[in-house]
């Protein structure tokens, strides 16, 4: 491995669920900058012996991009240890551009989203046929702001799968946006701390998902998961039909016009 940083993505939250690209990297890490407000210690434990660590929940940018500089100049390797998956709402981005600035090395490895690990927790299958082959990750607008042709009522017309992050705190906005996009009562699920010890999950529907999620009190760190893909009837994939052929397979009917 050549001295360049790792930005590298922890996963959900259960400590087993990083890559093994991921670990091994961590495992060999001289220094590293970790989400403690969002990612398990647990990783840490892998760490080697001697290793610095930094909580980055308390540092700014420059903070974070100093402390990266100074150790990068002493040839040590670097991991930058971010929850999920790093490209999705990780601010990345602005950190490799000031890393660019100073001609330093760097490498994404990715890792499992909260928005898989959410589906999962509750058993269901984003893309089912006749139901949605399509999936939209997005957040209601707060602090942060969202474009306008992102509104999420637009984004609801539409009728896909979607989910939410960084949402839950703000749910009466997102259930009145949500039911003006789909125009009737859909399927809605909030898993907090999915894949945690901890993990909560809580399904309904537009109608009656606000009173579940605060009588559960969530109101930060969960996944919003809205669609007809949480509970409706459902076309079984022509993947494992027998009627179907493809590369892989002859469709044990040769009459088939598949």
């Amino acid at each position: 491995m050549t001295n360049k940083v790792y930005f590298i993505g922890a996963g959900p939250g259960n400590a087993d669920l990083i890559t093994v690209k991921g670990r091994d990297i961590l495992k060999t890490a001289d220094v590293v900058i970790y989400a403690g407000s969002l990612v398990s210690k647990d990783h840490l434990e892998y760490c080697k012996v001697g290793v610095k660590i930094y909580n980055s929940a308390s540092m700014t940018l420059n903070e974070v991009i100093d402390v990266i500089k100074k150790y990068h100049g002493e040839g040590k390797r670097i991991v930058r240890l971010h929850t999920g998956d790093p490209t999705i709402y990780g601010a990345i981005r602005e950190q490799m551009d000031e890393l660019d600035k100073l001609g330093i090395e760097y490498e994404v490895v990715p890792g499992v989203s909260s928005f898989t690990a959410a589906a999962a927790a509750i058993n269901r299958e984003f893309t089912l046929p006749s139901i949605s082959q399509t999936i939209i990750l997005t957040r209601v607008e707060g602090r942060t702001p969202v474009p306008e042709k992102e509104n999420l009522e637009k984004l609801a017309s539409v009728g896909a799968s979607m989910a939410l992050f960084l949402s839950v705190s703000m749910i009466d906005k997102v259930v009145e946006k949500l039911k003006k996009g789909y125009g009737r009562n859909v399927p809605i699920a909030v898993i907090q701390k999915a894949t945690w010890e901890d993990e909560k999950c809580v399904i309904g529907t537009l109608d009656d998902i606000v009173e579940k999620v605060k009588k559960e009190n969530i109101t930060k760190t969960a996944q919003i998961l809205v669609g007809d893909f949480i509970n409706c009837k459902y076309d079984k994939s022509l993947l494992y039909d027998e009627n179907f052929t493809h590369m892989f397979r002859k469709a044990k009917n040769e009459n088939s016009s598949n």
